[in-house]
């Protein structure tokens, strides 16, 4: 069996230099601040898939940790997403200032299992870094819940590509291995009634949230795509919700007709945070067919992430 990793894989597949920026960014967001108690438990979010603070598949207007006003913050998480077909394992750190700015470090690793061996690839794992980058622009989520405004706020994540040996056939198929996303998102926390809702506009032109690289036959340019977050505070220790996140179709049709067809993701989540340190996240989640010329069953399964903030 052939086993295709990053080049420069460190532990766990991750590059060499991911654990010093993860480091650096835990660093850079101590505790909070003396004398404040940070914001309200799970006003935060969780940590998404690329990182960035908001719901498991999409970001959120709010910075990640507990910090709020003149406090620095941080967090770090590990996602693990299981579907009938393919394994997809995250994790990152990120650090974020006065409820303002968010910075944001995080690397997949998609186990593609059966599916690469049918594609004459066995063993082969595509491999993602994501760097983030979120700013709040106007209002905040939390004074100002008795109003209309929500939060808002624009972010930005840079993904690089190590595709390993479908690295050709992505080229020839006219993916690149290099993307950015941007985003705008507008989050409104209606506290009374214990309601989160947050929407999101993503400009991407990523195939597959980039694991299938970026840009295809079908499509070169960005595309906005919508992304909905529902949560419902059940107590201040528990929230439950839904997401649904739409996808771009770059690579449809292609050399393989509509065997490339993206389909849009979707989850049901519970988040259990004991402690402003610990929040548990378990969701049910529907990512659609992904590669339907080899595998046409939809791939549903679990989603587990365990966060740390600080």
């Amino acid at each position: 069996m052939i086993t295709l990793q990053s080049r420069h894989a460190g532990p766990m597949g991750a590059p060499p230099w991911f654990a010093s920026a993860a480091l650096v960014l835990m660093l850079a967001g101590p505790a909070a601040a003396e004398g404040r108690a940070g914001k309200l438990l799970l006003t935060g979010g969780i940590s998404s898939i690329d990182g960035a603070a908001g719901g498991g598949l999409t970001p959120w207007a709010v910075t990640g940790s507990h910090a709020s006003e003149d406090q620095f913050g941080a967090t770090a998480h590990a996602t693990r997403l299981q579907t009938r077909n393919y394994t997809l394992t995250a994790y990152g750190a990120a650090a974020s200032y006065d409820e303002r700015i968010e910075l944001s470090i995080a690397h997949q690793d998609f186990a593609t299992g059966a599916t690469g061996a049918a594609l004459g690839l066995p063993g082969l794992h595509l491999e993602q870094d994501i760097f983030g980058a979120k700013l709040r622009l106007a209002g905040d989520a939390v004074l100002d819940s008795d109003r209309l405004m929500p939060q808002i706020a624009i972010g930005v994540e840079h993904k690089r590509l190590d595709a390993g040996g479908l690295a050709a056939t992505l080229a020839a198929l006219g993916a690149d291995d290099r993307g950015t996303d941007v985003y705008l998102s507008a989050t409104k926390l209606f506290l009374a009634h214990g309601v989160l809702v947050n929407l999101s506009l993503r400009a991407t032109r990523a195939n597959q949230n980039g694991l299938l690289g970026f840009g295809g036959p079908a499509q070169r340019r960005y595309r906005l795509q919508p992304e909905l977050s529902l949560a419902w505070l059940l107590d201040r220790h528990v929230a439950i919700g839904a997401e649904y996140r739409a996808k771009p179709d770059n690579l449809n049709p292609s050399m393989l007709g509509d065997g490339l067809r993206e389909d849009d993701w979707k989850d049901l989540f519970v988040v259990w945070a004991p402690s402003k340190t610990l929040s548990l996240t378990l969701a049910y989640v529907d990512l659609g067919r992904i590669v339907p010329a080899v595998e046409s069953r939809r791939q549903r399964g679990t989603y587990v992430s365990a966060q740390l903030a600080f």
